[in-house]
């Protein structure tokens, strides 16, 4: 059975029924209608200043209406942007950082009357091609770790995107011709980087008695817990400042 010549079927497609119907050089009639309300607004100011006026309306008008940047008539950006800054200084009070306290400082956070909280983050290792002996002798160290953590303990983990900072190559110096070279391998580093998300791992633990036995207990543990991760090659890092608010926000501490 031979092949048509008429060739392969062809179904047409039909047109956009959402597809704006241009008025002119306007791109729709809401844009020609706005212009008309430009000019009718310098022709009722142009009477008691200058008929000069009348042809700045117009012209401002015509350029608003016709001219487009990203999809937006400049008049609809202006508009935006003035909304955003009204919305950025009325609520300027909450975008504002808080003021950290001394305990937030020293890496507690208050979480009710008398109790405390500690937030230590850590990141994971590759264990995908270790040998069983290894892999075996790891979990049994964690599960040491996690029996050895007493009271109160939680964790979170979440992704983060990886920071091409360690792995950037340093920038040739000025007329090295390998700079163009250089310039698309920190590219490439970067774009990869983009790509890639690292393990992200807060681990909680909140006093269990209230007063400063409570905190002396908490200290005890929260150096226990960072010296059982470094036993499995975990860098854990203790929270502090704003990092410490920002991970007991992410958990859903106030």
């Amino acid at each position: 059975m031979g092949v048509p010549d008429e060739g392969p079927p062809i179904v047409p497609l039909p047109e956009r029924l959402d597809r704006r119907l241009r008025l002119g050089p306007f791109t729709c009639a809401r844009d020609a209608l706005r212009f008309v309300t430009y000019a009718t607004v310098g022709a009722v100011v142009a009477p008691f200043t200058s008929p000069y006026v009348w042809l700045a309306f117009v012209g401002l008008g015509f350029t608003a209406c016709v001219v487009r940047s990203d999809g937006q008539s400049l008049d609809e950006r202006a508009i935006a942007f003035v909304l955003w800054e009204f919305r950025a200084r009325a609520g300027g009070a909450g975008m504002t950082r808080d003021r950290a306290t001394r305990t937030v400082r020293s890496g507690l956070l208050a979480v009710g009357p008398g109790r405390y909280a500690a937030i230590v983050r850590t990141g994971g290792t590759p264990s995908t091609y270790l040998p069983p002996a290894e892999l075996a002798r790891r979990f049994e160290r964690f599960r040491e770790v996690l029996r050895s953590t007493d009271g109160t303990f939680g964790w979170l983990a979440t992704c983060r995107p990886m920071s091409p900072g360690p792995v950037r190559p340093a920038p040739a110096p000025p007329g090295d011709a390998d700079r163009p070279a250089n310039a698309g391998y920190a590219e490439l580093v970067e774009m990869l980087c983009r790509r890639r998300q690292l393990r992200q791992v807060d681990l909680f633990l909140v006093t269990e008695r209230v007063g400063a036995e409570g905190l002396s207990d908490l200290e005890t543990r929260v150096r226990s817990l960072t010296e059982g991760l470094a036993s499995l090659g975990l860098h854990a890092t203790r929270l502090r400042d704003r990092r410490l608010v920002d991970a007991a926000r992410r958990w859903g501490w106030a």
